[in-house]
């Protein structure tokens, strides 16, 4: 007997799931579990994915769906994970409660190298890994060094193909075999969620604005991201747009709703909120939006690659310069919309539509990016580099990389040329800390 469990927290994974099955990538199987998990910050008052509008109509792909955060009650799932001398009895408990038995297990997992994804493979010690794509973030380096006993155990990559020449950096020290998630079946699957969702607006063509709530994850202040909205408020206004759909992140405080209602009154738009927590893509096939427009969500790349609709940007300079640190994996998805997408304040670029990069343009510069959050991850990609940074840093390009982080790593652009030899002087090195020992002593 073989039993496949797929370990999924957003709707928008479950879809990729789906669709993955439809599309014949993973073995046939006795049994097929969706083991949920709710990451939310406060997972008692915000709903799981199986509690959303439209889960019905991905529910039937599997036999059972199990809650991890009933399983591991009263922990938090992207807190918990199981001491190593207690994993034979968490299988074991496991195998019993689900109904395993000696049943060969396979596993499918997102965001493998942190938890909950990286708790339940060290359980199931023995249970070969198919890590999936929920996102951009597959495009960025594996945030963590994996150890060996589960990066060698996963097989392969699947991931959608949200930005057309580009090869994900994840996993990829692993030699890791990448596989393109059918476009056709992803929207062959949304395509049966775009009648979920009551009270959703019956407009035509509005411009539709992508809530993330960055406050909660400490880059933007609250108030900042309350701007940032605005942002994207008077900048479709400015482009002649007066039907605006603001779609909110589903743990996002009511008042960003207030600042932006007012803000519309005063601006003469009409602004019709998404209460319902549904995904951004139904709203796309329910309203087919004249202009998309968010930070850095990957929303904004489905709607450009699969279905064909204007996108614009707000507020990924701001972005960029705070994320910390430097390896923060939101990284490699900020720099990927700011470098393709057109700012909002750019009303030609947004009305032409193209790309801003080209697509080896843009993998060069991930791929620069790449090494700089992960050096020992990557290695092998300093060459790769080295070259990008003599050749493009400049104005433009100087956003995606940090000067002191530069320095440190001894690349291009760090510190002046005629002093790039200290960073690898060992003397330079003993001076400069002897300096920093004797400030410290000083300023006590």
């Amino acid at each position: 007997m073989t039993t496949q469990i797929f370990l999924a927290s957003t709707l928008y994974g479950t879809a990729t799931l789906a669709a993955a099955l439809d599309s014949g990538c993973f073995d046939a199987a006795d049994r097929r579990i969706l083991l949920v998990s709710n990451n939310a910050a406060t997972p008692e008052t915000t709903p799981s994915l199986d509690a959303m509008p439209g889960f019905e109509q991905l529910r039937g792909r599997f036999d059972d769906v199990l809650s991890w955060n009933e399983t591991i009650f009263p922990f938090h799932p992207g807190d918990w994970s199981p001491r190593s001398g207690d994993v034979p009895l968490w299988e074991r408990h496991l195998r019993l409660a689900w109904g395993l038995g000696d049943d060969d297990v396979a596993l499918a997992v997102e965001s493998i190298q942190v938890h909950p994804a990286l708790g339940v493979a060290q359980i199931f010690t023995d249970a070969p890994l198919t890590v999936y794509a929920d996102g951009l973030m597959s495009y960025g380096p594996t945030r963590t060094k994996l150890a060996p006993l589960v990066g060698t155990r996963v097989e392969r990559l699947l991931h959608l193909d949200l930005v057309p020449g580009l090869t994900p950096l994840l996993l990829s020290e692993f030699d890791v075999e990448r596989e393109i998630v059918p476009a056709a079946a992803f929207t062959k699957v949304l395509a049966g969620l775009a009648g979920t969702g009551a009270g959703l607006p019956d407009v035509e063509k509005p411009a539709v604005l992508l809530g993330q709530y960055l406050s909660a994850l400490g880059i933007l202040s609250a108030e900042e991201e309350e701007r940032l909205h605005v942002r994207m408020l008077t900048g479709v206004a400015g482009l002649g747009h007066t039907r605006v759909v603001f779609k909110p992140h589903p743990t996002a405080p009511a008042r960003f709703t207030r600042t932006l209602e007012e803000e519309a009154g005063r601006l003469g738009v009409d602004l019709t909120v998404v209460d319902t927590p549904v995904l951004a893509e139904v709203l796309f096939q329910r309203t087919r939006p004249a202009l998309v427009v968010g930070c850095f969500s990957t929303a904004l790349l489905t709607a450009s690659a699969l279905y064909g609709l204007p996108v614009a940007r707000v507020g990924t300079d701001t972005l960029l310069d705070r994320l910390a640190p430097y390896e923060n994996s939101n990284r490699v998805p900020a720099t990927i919309v700011d470098a393709l997408l057109p700012d909002l304040s750019d009303a030609a670029a947004v009305a032409e539509g193209r790309p801003a990069m080209d697509a080896d343009a843009l993998a060069a510069l991930v791929r620069a990016v790449g090494f700089a959050m992960q050096p020992k991850v990557l290695p092998e990609l300093r060459p790769a580099a080295e070259e990008y940074l003599r050749e493009h840093l400049d104005a433009r390009t100087r956003r995606y990389f940090k000067k002191r982080r530069l320095t440190s790593l001894g690349l291009p652009g760090g510190i002046p040329a005629r002093l790039g030899f200290l960073p690898h002087n060992s003397t330079a090195r003993r001076v400069v800390r002897r300096a920093r020992a004797i400030r410290r002593s000083i300023g006590r």
